[in-house]
């Protein structure tokens, strides 16, 4: 019989000694297989280059593969699969309905303090490290756990990166890449062609009707024995400023303008009144309306933040538009403002909005993204008494701008089939590089 041995990565596999044991299989062999001849259970990018390839360290041919999967339960273990930050435990069902025989798959509800972030300390990146190294395939939920260069030099098992969305610029794509890891990416099955931005829209223009008509602030008070408390503000015939005017800027300012007749302005470094005319036209609006008023005005950024009545960030984080938005942008803001933010915490300077809000500059922030996420409990947003003693009202939610369940379901099916082709050696779906 095959004698069994282990590889130098501690991995099972069979080893013919001569072609002997491959006649008592009832197989036949040429001169060059009359050597030794060493076979995983089953081949498979989870297993190929397990033993690195070397010299000597050959496969049986493709014919043979059925004579060996007989051992695949006793001798190969289940590929280990971490999958990260679901709080909802909406992947648990699809990923419980991997082959437990092949697959053994470990869930993660709480996230770990960024491994890049300044305030992460040494004990907390080796926790990290310490979570993720056993696992040769790592499922991410959005850019909640990021994956730096340090971090995946790290993470010796790493064999496929998993992720949701079409693009994560949390992902050291090009060190992924050097090291030969897939990452791949999912859509949304939900609102397909959206990429998010359905529920995105929804939720913001949900977050901006709460903090003009004070949704959260008098629902408590009715439910702690109060009743009124400060009156609502309109929004018809206002100024709706969007900090960017690319596809979620414009389904937000589409319906802020049809449905109470806000007035749009606009502005992003490189946005142009040809391009917001051409966006208009392509949103179904004329360039201009009958008084000769442009539909999208293109304004310069202190017009924008000096003028609008809600302010509301609709750009992408990148190295240059990180802490675009500070002190000087918040003071040209009107007292009775509202600065909106479903976009990403970094592109404002927190401590900056902090002080405006905690001297009650603006009448109201909403939040959907923070700095640092999960917010820590000691987090200032959590524990300031908002609304009190002259500080500005604040409204905030836990980076909800994306989270439906349908769409949840439908990238974590799309992850368990990835896992499947990958096994498999199949092409995967939706790769980012």
């Amino acid at each position: 019989m095959p004698a069994i041995y282990m590889t130098r990565n501690y991995m099972p596999a069979l080893m013919f000694t001569g072609p002997g044991h491959l006649a008592g299989m009832g197989l036949s062999t040429t001169d060059k297989d009359k050597r030794p001849m060493y076979r995983y259970p089953y081949r498979s990018p989870a297993r190929d280059g397990a033993c690195g390839r070397t010299a000597g360290c050959t496969f049986l041919s493709q014919h043979t593969q059925h004579q060996s999967t007989r051992y695949r339960s006793t001798m190969s273990p289940p590929i280990k699969v971490a999958v990260l930050d679901d709080y909802q435990g909406i992947s648990e069902p699809k990923f419980k309905a991997l082959d437990p025989a092949k697959f053994q798959v470990e869930f993660f509800k709480d996230t770990l303090r960024p491994y890049n972030h300044p305030d992460t300390t040494q004990e907390v990146k080796d926790a990290l490290v310490k979570r993720l190294e056993p696992f040769t395939v790592i499922s991410t939920m959005r850019e909640r756990t990021p994956f730096p260069r340090e971090l995946i030099s790290k993470l010796p098992n790493l064999k496929l990166l998993l992720t949701t969305g079409n693009r994560n610029l949390s992902l050291d794509l090009e060190a992924f890449k050097e090291r030969g890891i897939p990452v791949v990416g999912a859509m949304d099955k939900a609102h397909p062609g959206s990429v998010g931005s359905v529920s995105t829209t929804e939720h913001c223009v949900a977050m901006i009707l709460a903090a003009t008509r004070n949704i959260a602030q008098d629902d408590h008070a009715v439910k702690s024995g109060g009743w009124q408390t400060v009156p609502a503000v309109s929004l018809s015939g206002k100024t709706f400023g969007t900090v960017g005017l690319g596809r979620l800027g414009i389904a937000v300012a589409k319906i802020m303008h049809l449905a109470f007749g806000m007035r749009i302005i606009a502005w992003s470094p490189n946005l142009t009144q040809e391009a917001a005319d051409e966006k208009a036209q392509a949103a179904g609006f004329p360039v201009e309306n009958d008084k000769g008023e442009k539909t999208f005005k293109v304004v310069s950024e202190e017009e924008l933040y000096r003028t609008a009545d809600v302010v509301s960030l609709h750009i992408v984080l990148s190295d240059r538009s990180k802490g675009s938005v500070a002190s000087k942008q918040l003071s040209w803001m009107k007292p009775s403002a509202i600065f909106v933010n479903t976009s990403r915490g970094p592109l404002v300077v927190e401590k900056d909005l902090l002080e405006a809000l905690e001297q009650g500059k603006i009448r109201a922030a909403a939040l959907d993204v923070f700095d640092l996420e999960p917010l820590p409990l000691e987090s200032k947003w959590r524990t300031t008494k908002w609304g009190e003693d002259g500080r500005s009202r604040v409204l905030l939610t836990p980076h909800m701008g994306y989270v439906e369940h349908d769409t949840l379901e439908g990238w974590y099916e799309q992850q368990v089939e990835n896992i499947q082709r990958w096994e498999k050696g199949e092409s995967l779906m939706l790769s980012l590089y």
